[in-house]
């Protein structure tokens, strides 16, 4: 009989070959003389939980409006999942050009926002409201969608609302179906633009308490701007300081907000505290 031989174990998965989610090399976004975002340099991981805080004004919604191609660059390339996002070859000898509008589109699908304002039909019903991008942009059959829609009413707790109307919900609540809504396809990165801003104090908890299941219960790629440092610290993986453009410091959660190294970072966490 042949020798027995052992199988050697599976080698670790090399995770350096694993694509980071968002890489932004040296990019700038100008409105005529307004620098908005000055070279700007940024890495998110795949499923990294990344915080954006600062002044208003210091470009950190322009980052989130990039990416779901509401912007364009001035200068610079945005990558996604390790290729040209806000480019695609098309010069002379594979240069990068500026992308098509079919580009933007078949790539910028992975990526689901969730706006200041909610923004949804008022003339179809909160399932509906769920239902209606996954059948359009996704292809998917409206009976999976539906499906669909209904697990991810009930994991914002609405799944006793799916056939009422936005206009009768309350304004967490309409924030909550806009959260559904943004999951419902499928993303691989889900933006956060000051989620809470235009709700009442007393309906603020009840959105951050379902981000906050989302974030730790998944491993879908999250960037987020916010004021309410308490959720910032909850959810993320890792904390940015913005000034005028600039990242002006980095860290994690903990470290960035109670001790922050930089006088711009402790002068700004002083106004929102």
């Amino acid at each position: 009989m042949p020798a027995e031989t052992s199988v050697p174990d599976a080698p670790a998965p090399d995770l350096s070959a694993v694509p980071d989610a968002v890489r932004f090399d040296r990019v700038t976004k100008r409105y005529g003389e307004q620098t908005v975002l000055d070279g700007l340099d940024l890495t998110v991981g795949r499923g990294e939980r990344v915080t954006l805080i600062g002044p208003s004004g210091s470009g950190k919604t322009t980052i989130l409006r990039l990416l779901m191609t509401l912007e364009r660059v001035t200068d610079g390339v945005i990558h996604v999942d390790g290729e040209p996002y806000s480019h695609m070859p098309g010069g002379p000898g594979g240069k990068l050009v500026p992308a098509s509008e079919r580009h933007l589109a078949a790539r910028r699908r992975h990526i689901g926002m969730v706006f200041q304002q909610f923004n949804l039909f008022p003339h179809m019903s909160v399932l509906e409201n769920v239902v209606e991008a996954p059948v359009h942009v996704l292809g998917e059959s409206r009976e999976a969608a539906r499906a669909r829609a209904r697990d991810l009413l009930d994991l914002v707790g609405l799944a006793d609302r799916a056939d009422a109307r936005p206009t009768r919900l309350s304004g967490g609540q309409q924030q909550r179906v806009a959260i559904a809504r943004a999951l419902a396809m499928r993303p691989g990165i889900l933006l956060l633009d000051e989620v809470t801003s235009a709700l009442d104090p007393e309906l603020v908890a009840e959105v951050l308490d379902v981000l906050r299941d989302i974030a730790h219960g998944s491993d879908i790629t999250l960037l987020c701007v916010t004021h309410e440092m308490g959720f910032a610290r909850d959810v993320s993986d890792r904390i940015l300081m913005f000034d005028r453009g600039r990242i002006v410091e980095s860290g994690r959660a903990d470290q960035l907000l109670d001790s922050p190294e930089h006088e711009r970072t402790r002068a700004f966490l002083r106004t929102v505290r």
